[in-house]
C-alpha cells in the first residue's frame, strides 16, 4: 500500500518538473517571439525535440567603419545633387544663350533692312533730284519753242509725265515772273479729250513736290 502512494507521489513529482519545465521553455520561446529576448540558439537542442526550429538571425557585427561608410555615402548624395543642380544651371545658361543668339540674329537682320531702307530712300531722292531736273531742263527746252512744235513733241508723252512737266513749266514761269505758257498748249492740242484730261490732273494734287 506504501509503495502504492510511493510511486504514485514520485510521478506527481516528475510531472510537475516537467510541467515547470515546460512552462520556463516555453515562457523563454514566448518571450523570444516577442523580441524581448534571444533564446532560441540556447534552447535550439531542447527545442529541435519538440519540432521547433530556431529563426535565422542576421549577424550584424559592429565595425568602426560604419561611421565613415554613412558619412561618405552623404556625401555622395549631396554630391549627387549638387552635379544635378549644376547640370541645370548649365542647361538654363544654354538656353538663355540660344535666346541671346537669336535676338541678335534677328537684330541683325533688322539693322540690314533698316539699311536697304535708307539706300532705297536715298535712291529714290536721288531719282526724284534727277527727274526734277530733267523736267526743268525740257521745261525750259518747251517754253523756248514754237508753240505748235512745243505741242507735236507733249503728244508723244505719258499722260503722267506730260502733267509733272506742265507743273514744272507753271512753277518757272512764276519764278520768272513770266506768263505761263500751259493754258495756251491746252488749247492747241487736237486731242481735246486728251487736253481736258490733262487739264484736270493739273488740279489735283501733285504726287511728287514738282511745284518747289
Amino acid at each position: 500500500m506504501n509503495l502504492r502512494y510511493g510511486g504514485v507521489g514520485i510521478a506527481k513529482i516528475v510531472f510537475l518538473l516537467i510541467l515547470i519545465l515546460a512552462l520556463v521553455i516555453g515562457g523563454l520561446i514566448w518571450l523570444d517571439f516577442l523580441g524581448i529576448i534571444n533564446a532560441k540558439e540556447q534552447l535550439a537542442p531542447i527545442t529541435s525535440l519538440f519540432g521547433i526550429k530556431s529563426r535565422n538571425t542576421v549577424k550584424e557585427p559592429f565595425s568602426p567603419m560604419l561611421l565613415d561608410v554613412d558619412r561618405l555615402s552623404k556625401e555622395r548624395l549631396s554630391i549627387t545633387v549638387e552635379r544635378r543642380a549644376l547640370e541645370s544651371a548649365a542647361e538654363e545658361l544654354r538656353l538663355r544663350e540660344a535666346q541671346m543668339d537669336q535676338k541678335e540674329s534677328e537684330l541683325k537682320e533688322k539693322e540690314l533692312s533698316l539699311e536697304e531702307k535708307q539706300k532705297s530712300l536715298i535712291e529714290a531722292l536721288s531719282q526724284y533730284d534727277n527727274k526734277l531736273a530733267n523736267l526743268e531742263q525740257t521745261a525750259l527746252y518747251m517754253m523756248g519753242m514754237p508753240p505748235n512744235e512745243a505741242v507735236s513733241i507733249m503728244n508723244e508723252y505719258d499722260l503722267r509725265d506730260l502733267v509733272d512737266l506742265l507743273r514744272v513749266s507753271e512753277r518757272l514761269s512764276r519764278e520768272t515772273g513770266e506768263e505761263s505758257l500751259v493754258a495756251y498748249w491746252l488749247s492747241i492740242m487736237p486731242d481735246k479729250a486728251r487736253a481736258a484730261e490733262i487739264q484736270r490732273l493739273l488740279v489735283e494734287k501733285p504726287g511728287l513736290n514738282l511745284d518747289g
